[in-house]
């Protein structure tokens, strides 16, 4: 079996790992799901008649406001299961498994690749099921199949990116615990941009955070895909963002795993 053969295969078993580990420990999956729900209900219910009535589009209302959040909710939902991903590798790392798969003829790599392709499962899947309740309480999209297709590219890149982000905090963390706390800045970004209400309603300071932190053109660019609302540049600027996020998680990850 050639190098790269050996590589998929034992990347592809990791995967399974962390797809049973889910299954067998479901309290965290339900968890990470219910959240982000709770979110959105509370937002659309208390205060999405007040909020809503402020936009400019969409004529105002807790329906213009769950179509307004539901971007900004989705990235929250995708790092609360990122979050749990750098709690997983804290724990291998202190629980001494990893030091056992390092004395075994695996390929080094797909222990790393396992948890990123398995939380990438894990964030769609949590994904799917809020827009399933988004659309049963008045999401209403308009977009094509291929801006749909757009919407869930972009969402991809951006699960695979703050992935590779958690699991180089997970094993740059010192115990599981620290590891939990570590990626809540990811959780607390969507609030600060215009994941909630547009940038233009915040301060001066506040707004220019807004405006050029990563999350903000992510959140743009799939509302104006599922929406129809402009994008601008928005597009390019959260691919790069995203591809950025995820060079930078990728190489301390693997820098940090090859030293540990």
């Amino acid at each position: 079996m050639s190098t790269l053969a050996l590589a998929a295969h034992d990347s592809a078993t990791m995967v399974r790992r962390q797809l049973k580990r889910l299954i067998r420990y479901p309290s965290m999956t339900v968890q990470l799901v219910i959240t982000p729900v709770i979110i959105l209900l509370l937002f659309v219910y208390v205060l999405g008649g007040t909020l809503g009535n402020g936009l400019d589009t969409g004529g105002g209302g807790r329906g213009a406001y769950v179509n307004y959040i539901v971007p900004g909710i989705l990235l929250i939902t995708a790092a609360m299961a990122a979050t749990g991903t750098a709690v997983m590798v804290a724990t291998d790392m202190t629980e001494g498994i990893v030091a056992r798969f390092r004395t075994m003829r695996i390929s080094r790599a797909s222990v790393l690749t396992g948890h990123v392709v398995g939380s990438v499962i894990q964030q769609l899947l949590s994904m799917a099921a809020l827009l399933g309740i988004a659309l049963a309480i008045g999401f209403r999209p308009n977009a094509s199949a291929v801006e749909w297709l757009a919407a869930l590219g972009l969402l991809t890149l951006f699960a695979v990116a703050i992935t590779w982000l958690s699991v180089a905090l997970g094993l740059n963390a010192s115990t599981p615990e620290a590891a939990g706390n570590a990626p809540m800045p990811l959780i607390l970004l969507p609030f600060l941009g215009s994941g909630f209400v547009p940038t233009d309603s915040m301060p001066t300071v506040l707004r220019w955070f807004a405006e050029y932190q990563p999350f903000t053109p992510i959140m743009e660019t799939v509302r104006g895909l599922l929406l129809g609302t402009p994008i601008g540049n928005s597009g390019a600027i959260a691919v790069a963002w995203c591809v950025g996020l995820a060079a930078v998680g990728y190489l301390w990850a693997k820098k940090t795993f090859n030293k540990a």
